[in-house]
């Protein structure tokens, strides 16, 4: 079995209540325990305000568990973690730096030689199929585009794990669809481990080797399922076999989630 990249032990996160008197406190997660192996990719869903976020900057070590432990590698994160990379549902790409120098920025930050950075910076836009836009500036690429150029700056640091906020969420169903075949064919050919939110019942499936799912705030593990199919560096594949097993588990993350009862709870 693989090692264990990323963990999280009985994690706990409270936060404060604005208004209140300092003692009442908001529990975001409670005792949640989950592990993620190396090249694995792990979907986190469930309700909105569940934890999924916070879960996720406990991993990147901007928030410290209230009670519990993350680890990486065996070691316990307690600072901002630097073998981890961000890639959110806004692509935050700097508006006044080339989509090449954009890239690079983490690699500036490192210290990295300005040759040997800019030829990391186009070999992985290359593999992000961004040829011939390394001079670019971000606002004249597409939104697709531009979260290319987004994975890309991700992966230049060569971060250890991935944490993946709903990358996609704000985008078009077909450029969502493009975006989540270059994401998968990039994780399994450059073997990264990675942690993954969305709201997106087919997504979590055709992109993951296992699905966690959350219960409301305070957000808890409920049900791990595993993804028993094939290929998963290719979506769009098990996206053509939905309407036999990819279709079983879509069914059965609707039912943890209540989608059917909710959506007969609604009044108009």
């Amino acid at each position: 079995m693989a090692d264990i990249r990323l963990e999280f032990r009985d994690v706990t996160r409270h936060f404060p209540i604005k208004g209140g008197d300092g003692s009442d406190v908001l529990t975001a997660v409670k005792n949640v325990s989950l592990s993620i192996r190396d090249c694995e990719v792990v979907s986190l869903i469930g309700p909105s305000g569940c934890g999924k976020s916070t879960l996720l900057n406990m991993g990147s070590g901007l928030y410290q568990p209230s009670l519990g432990e993350v680890f990486m590698d065996g070691e316990i994160v307690d600072k901002p973690n630097s073998h981890v990379g961000f890639m959110l549902q806004k692509d935050l790409l700097l508006p006044w730096r080339t989509i090449c120098k954009n890239v690079e920025l983490g690699l500036e930050i490192q210290g990295v030689p300005a040759k040997a950075r800019k030829e990391k910076a186009l070999d992985l836009l290359h593999k992000c199929r961004l040829d011939g836009f390394e001079d670019s500036y971000p606002h004249q690429l597409s939104g697709g585009m531009r979260q290319r150029a987004a994975l890309a700056r991700t992966l230049a640091v060569d971060p250890k794990v991935l944490l993946l906020d709903e990358p996609f969420s704000a985008l078009d169903a077909q450029t969502k669809m493009v975006l989540q075949q270059d994401l998968a064919k990039t994780l399994a050919s450059e073997k990264k481990t990675a942690l993954f939110i969305t709201h997106d019942l087919m997504e979590s499936a055709t992109l993951s080797d296992r699905i966690l799912v959350m219960s409301p705030r305070p957000g808890t593990i409920i049900e791990e399922i595993n993804v028993d199919l094939p290929e998963r560096a290719n979506p769009m594949a098990r996206r053509h076999d939905m309407a036999n097993r990819v279709g079983e588990y879509v069914t059965r993350l609707m039912e943890l989630l209540r989608v059917d009862e909710m959506a007969h709870e609604v009044k108009i």
